[in-house]
């Protein structure tokens, strides 16, 4: 199956500068050296904990911030090079649901304003079709027509995001980047959104990298799943297979500590040793090895190759 969207060797170094006069400088290495496909329909979830990043890949993947290395190509086309004007044309079909349903959206814009924004700069509507539009994307994402001229101040948290929502729908888009879109909202009100995502993928055949740091949500909306650790893909696998037999021991960690209905009993919880590390100057060898109940010397300075274990399962782990 030709993927929508593949990534190969991408990475994003940020300099900082260091010394006293600052005349130094070191990199935050935030991407480094990472490969990923995502499939039409398919919906990639993309977990770990915070500062592994998870929202520079996203942001990389649109675009958003230039790669410092690696190639990124979209329906088939290189778009790693690409000029801001000559990405625009693919804008329409590259979009992202913010994780902040607050500061993403302009406070002094209308609802519709806010949707509509981009099919005033990406089509050829006139005012009255965008309108139009933007009355009947508000409709699918359970916003009412006479909220269309009101302020992002007049919504509850769960409603701006579905503001953020329709703003991304609203173009018919191939590929939808939600950087956790849960995060910010009440637990009771993160099932309806997630039911909603669901609802919209299926209408408007959309696929997505659903990037959060909750592994019991991505286990509902996730066809793969991968798992990222300071900058780099440790495990990639079919969500079953990832969820029953996880192989990395960053993994198994993670998916020790996700509460199980009393039925099936519980985990046995593991808990790691000390933080992640600085991606200013990360650990040699496997990245994980300061941290691991399974570290062997090898480890400590000799990064791991990335092995097929089968089945689409994939790992970076000197265990196998």
């Amino acid at each position: 199956m030709k993927a929508l969207l593949k990534v190969e060797s991408l990475k994003k170094y940020f300099p900082v500068r260091k010394g006293f006069l600052g005349r130094g400088h070191d990199f935050v290495r935030a991407v480094d050296g990472i490969n990923l496909e995502i499939h039409r329909g398919e919906t990639l979830g993309l977990v770990g904990e915070s500062g592994s990043g998870k929202s520079t890949t996203g942001r990389l993947i649109l675009r958003l911030i230039n790669p410092t290395d690696g190639r990124i190509w979209f329906k088939g086309q290189d778009i790693t090079g690409l000029s801001r004007k000559a990405l625009r044309p693919l804008r329409r079909s590259m979009q992202i649901i913010f994780q902040d349903p607050y500061s993403s959206l302009n406070p002094r814009m209308t609802v519709a304003e806010i949707i509509g924004e981009g099919l005033k700069r990406n089509t050829g509507l006139g005012a009255r079709e965008r309108k139009e539009q933007t009355l009947d994307i508000m409709g699918r994402v359970g916003l009412r027509p006479e909220q269309v001229d009101r302020y992002p101040h007049e919504f509850s948290g769960g409603q701006r995001q579905r503001i953020g929502i329709a703003r991304a729908i609203v173009l018919h888009p191939e590929l939808v980047v939600a950087d956790e879109p849960l995060s910010a909202l009440d637990v009771s009100i993160q099932a309806q959104t997630v039911n909603l995502l669901e609802e919209l993928k299926e209408e408007f055949r959309l696929s997505y990298l659903f990037i959060s740091h909750d592994l019991s949500v991505v286990e509902h909306v996730s066809d793969r799943l991968a798992v990222m650790y300071l900058g780099k893909i440790v495990e990639l696998a079919p969500r079953d297979q990832l969820y029953d037999a996880p192989k990395h021991p960053y993994t198994i960690s993670l998916l020790s500590a996700v509460p199980l209905p009393r039925v099936h009993g519980k985990r046995q919880r593991i808990i790691l040793k000390g933080d992640i590390p600085s991606p200013f100057n990360p650990p040699a060898g496997c990245r994980f090895h300061p941290r691991c109940f399974r570290a062997m010397e090898i480890c400590s300075h000799q990064e791991p190759d990335w092995k097929d274990l089968g089945e689409g399962h994939f790992t970076a782990c000197h265990l196998y």
